[in-house]
This record gives structure tokens, C-alpha cells and sequence, in this order.
């Protein structure tokens, strides 16, 4: 590995390589990687922080990240700052592994596919907070995401059934006697309408 680059296209930091054909690659960097560090890939490979190997010889618990779904697709699951997959368990006879994912979910991938072994660099990412307003525009900004949201009672009635003042909106209460896939919002209500105060003399 010859050095560590930052790609504003992605949330975490990327490897410099260079193969033995002195031709050079860009990977996602591993927690723990520093420069000057020799990577290997291959079956019969110690598993260690940045190296590559197939699901099949990764033994099981296990962090690995930037998971290939079908053999040769370069990666395409757990690629976010921090973020690293768990072998579970390997199946033999159907040559599958299956993995924990991130969201806690498991799937069975082709064990001939690749992983790096380590989670993702960058993990403290979102531990740093933006401090002003434009910092969070601009982020957001990047991603094509609307910031920032007006809440819907903020708006005029026209704008947002929930919204406005002077002109009642829709009701946010669930039809009593409505059909399942109405059954959203408030479900049953003690009460509905604005409560009235008594004036106390």
C-alpha cells in the first residue's frame, strides 16, 4: 500500500495500491491499515485488517467489509464509514456463507465471493457535529436531499393537509371503523378536537 486518499465522492477514506505488476488500484481503507502496509489476497491468506480473501475461507465471526455479491463485481455491500459485516456460518454443500449484515439482517452469498477483512475506516464520522447551519446545507446539498424540512403545521393549508391555521386540515386520527390499510396515525383517540380551558374567576 503506498498511500491513503480521500475521495469526495465517498464517505470513507480509499487505499493506494500497487500490484506486483506495478499497476495501481484504489480500495476502501480498513480500520487499522497505515501506510507502507503490505496487502495480500488469495485463499490461503492471514486473516488480518485490509487483507482480501473468498467468504469461503474467512472463518466464522469474522469482521469483514466491501462484500462482493456475485463473484467478480468488485464489491457492493457494507461500503459506509464504520460499517462491517459478520461471517456467520459456511455451507458446504451449497458452497454458500451466510452474513450479518449492518442492518442485522443475514443473506447467503456464493463463498467464491471476495471481502476485505476489518470494517470500514472513517468511523467517527458522524461523531463530529456540523457546529453551523451551512455545514449541514452542504452536506445535505451533496446527497440531493431537501434541507431544510418545513414542518407540515408550519404550512398553509394548501401547501400540506396538516397544515394551517385558520382553515381546518385533515384529520391525523384513524377512521374508527376503517379498513386495515387505513389504520395509520392516531389509532383510537380518547378525544379529538382542540381542548377548551375554563376560565377560572
Amino acid at each position: 500500500m503506498v498511500d491513503i486518499v480521500n475521495d469526495p465522492s465517498k464517505s470513507a477514506p480509499l487505499l493506494k495500491v500497487i500490484d506486483e505488476d506495478f499497476k495501481e488500484h484504489y480500495i476502501l481503507a480498513s480500520a487499522g491499515v497505515s501506510t507502507g502496509k503490505i496487502l495480500h489476497y488469495g485463499k490461503k491468506v492471514t486473516v488480518k485488517a485490509g487483507n482480501m480473501m473468498f467468504l469461503g475461507s474467512v472463518p466464522e465471526g469474522t469482521q469483514v467489509n466491501n462484500i462482493e455479491k456475485t463473484p467478480g463485481d468488485g464489491g457492493k455491500l457494507v461500503r459506509a464509514t464504520g460499517d462491517f459485516g459478520a461471517i456467520v456460518s459456511h455451507d458446504r454443500q451449497k458452497k454458500t456463507t451466510k452474513i450479518r449484515l449492518p442492518s442485522k439482517k443475514s443473506i447467503d452469498i456464493n463463498s467464491n465471493c471476495r471481502a476485505t477483512i476489518g470494517a470500514v475506516a472513517g468511523a467517527g464520522r458522524k461523531e463530529k457535529p456540523f457546529l453551523k447551519a451551512g455545514n449541514k446545507f452542504k452536506a445535505m446539498k451533496a446527497r440531493n436531499k431537501l434541507y431544510p424540512r418545513t414542518s407540515a403545521s408550519s404550512m398553509n393549508a394548501v401547501d400540506h393537509p396538516f397544515g394551517g391555521r385558520t382553515k381546518p386540515g385533515r384529520s391525523t386520527s384513524s377512521p374508527k371503523h376503517g379498513s386495515p390499510g387505513q389504520k395509520v396515525g392516531n389509532i383510537a383517540p380518547r378525544r379529538t378536537g382542540a381542548k377548551k380551558h375554563k376560565k377560572v374567576d
